[in-house]
């Protein structure tokens, strides 16, 4: 566990920042943009939390922001520096678990007649934004794995697509539970 005994460092004044593995660069290097938006898409799922979900969801996203965080650590290490730093990588259990959940939850709701609007009770809406945030999080990763080929963790992909799946489908959950109808696309 880093200890972390300094707030800031005036190292990244002239717009660079350090990789996990300590290699400077600039700060809107793919790279940084990828696990930049899955620490921005950790914080929607903060906020989703604090505006209060129903207990299958509390004990469930706490979960997933653990797992983002490592997410994270996995996309700012080049794949050479992982073994050497021993970062965890994400693996095939954690999008089993996530397509698990979808599972678990799809089986109590109504089955989709229609396109869903974003929104619904408080908590609902703030999982269709963490949803979407998500969805970018996923483009930046596939960007960043066509510019640098072999270095972005298959299962870092996967993950942020079932998860985007999952997220909507949880949405769908916290309507239900608070009994809130969801808003649906009128064509």
């Amino acid at each position: 566990m880093p200890k972390l005994t300094k707030i800031y460092t005036k190292k990244g004044d002239d717009g660079t920042t350090s990789l996990g593995s300590r290699q400077r660069v600039p700060k809107d290097a793919l790279r940084v943009r990828a696990y930049g938006t899955v620490d921005e898409l950790n914080s929607t799922i903060g906020v989703a939390i604090a505006s209060g979900l129903c207990d299958q969801l509390m004990g469930i996203l706490p979960v997933i922001q653990n797992e983002l965080f490592n997410l994270g650590s996995d996309l700012s290490f080049y794949a050479d520096d992982k073994a050497k730093w021993g970062i965890a990588s994400m693996e095939e259990r954690q999008v089993a678990q996530l397509e698990a959940w979808i599972d678990e939850m799809t089986a109590v709701l109504s089955p989709l007649r229609n396109f869903i609007l974003p929104g619904g009770s408080m908590g609902a809406a703030h999982l269709h934004v963490a949803r979407t945030v998500c969805r970018r999080a996923e483009r930046e990763a596939i960007t960043l794995s066509r510019e640098e080929p072999g270095e972005v963790n298959p299962f870092v992909i996967k993950y942020l697509n079932r998860l985007s799946d999952a997220l909507f489908v949880m949405a769908r959950l916290e309507n239900h539970e608070k009994g809130v109808a969801e808003p649906l696309w009128k064509a």
